[in-house]
């Protein structure tokens, strides 16, 4: 079938959802002739991209993120934004496909006019996020939604790049202390611009204050990430629907605070040419892979590095050579 690009792109700025999905499907494609009718649809789409205000949710597993997602996005909702979920799954490493099937963990949130849900498989990506989640936000954009929920897999050493892709970053942790505490990696904490203490309801109440309390202690140690920015530490249930005004309200404020002096677009400018650099990266890698010079001498050469005869930086050299110089 023929891709119209431009009546696409007028179809996803006409609000219309069954676009808005083909589009992404689109962007997600790694069909040579469906990346450049995605790169032409982008094109056209980008001067009304941009407006929303970008979130990344992580958490440690079993912290409740699509029950915190559909707890605040409904409240979101209800204050009368439109909201894009980005939700990536972990993938099956047999079929690629996702596993968990986000609609399904987020039946009310799905059936709201005003919300937008599209599960991606993760795939081989690093990061938490899939392969096309920042051509996917700014597709959504272009169709009104003005808050984008980017949902990750979970919390690891691999899971930052989100944070190199929103605006905002909020961790969200379980009631704990101690040996808890000393589990979350430094990195992560570094990165976020707020932190929400999960689950704080019923016999957890006491311990997620307590949790809080240690939480914030341990930041005054971190150089925040947003200069001028004290990260706040919260409590909130998302079963009871505690604490969702005040982390929507402290939203908002950072959102304001990052747009009034203009970290929010240095931080955008840099995210566009880290995104530049990726691309780069990945399609020079791609070329690599099926350059037939390179093709002709990788299983040799694989076998040789792991039988232990060829030392890996050897086989490398020889295949960049191979793939630069012809030698």
């Amino acid at each position: 079938m023929q891709i119209d690009p431009q009546q696409l792109a007028e179809q996803i700025k006409a609000g219309k959802r069954r676009a808005l999905s083909r589009g992404i499907t689109l962007v997600e494609s790694t069909r040579k002739d469906h990346r450049a009718a995605a790169i032409e649809l982008l094109q056209l789409l980008a001067p009304s991209a941009g407006g929303a205000i970008r979130i990344g949710i992580s958490g440690v597993p079993g912290v409740g993120k699509s029950t915190f997602i559909e707890a605040l996005g409904n409240h979101v909702i209800d204050k009368g934004h439109k909201l894009a979920v980005l939700a990536v799954d972990p993938s099956s490493s047999v079929s690629g496909g996702s596993i968990m099937g986000d609609k399904t963990r987020m039946e009310e949130l799905s059936r709201r006019p005003d919300a937008f849900i599209r599960p991606s498989p993760a795939g081989s990506t690093l990061g938490g996020v899939a392969r096309r989640t920042r051509e996917t936000m700014l597709l959504c954009e272009a169709a009104g939604f003005d808050v984008i929920f980017v949902e990750t897999v979970g919390v690891g050493q691999s899971e930052t790049a989100v944070a190199d892709m929103t605006d905002l970053f909020l961790l969200l942790l379980l009631p704990g202390g101690g040996d808890d505490l000393q589990g979350i990696k430094r990195g992560i904490m570094e990165l976020a611009d707020m932190v929400l203490v999960n689950k704080a309801d019923g016999e957890l109440a006491a311990a997620a204050r307590h949790s809080a309390a240690d939480y914030r202690s341990a930041l005054t140690l971190i150089h925040p990430r947003t200069s001028g920015w004290k990260v706040p530490v919260k409590t909130c249930s998302s079963a009871e629907g505690e604490g969702l005004d005040e982390a929507w309200e402290l939203i908002e404020a950072y959102r304001d605070f990052v747009r009034g002096n203009g970290l929010m677009a240095k931080r955008r400018a840099v995210q566009a040419k880290s995104w530049m650099w990726s691309e780069i990266s990945e399609g020079l890698l791609n070329t690599f892979k099926q350059d037939d010079r390179v093709g002709s001498r990788l299983p040799e050469l694989e076998q040789g590095v792991t039988g232990g005869t060829v030392p890996p930086t050897l086989a490398a050299m020889k295949l960049l050579d191979l793939f630069l110089y012809n030698q």
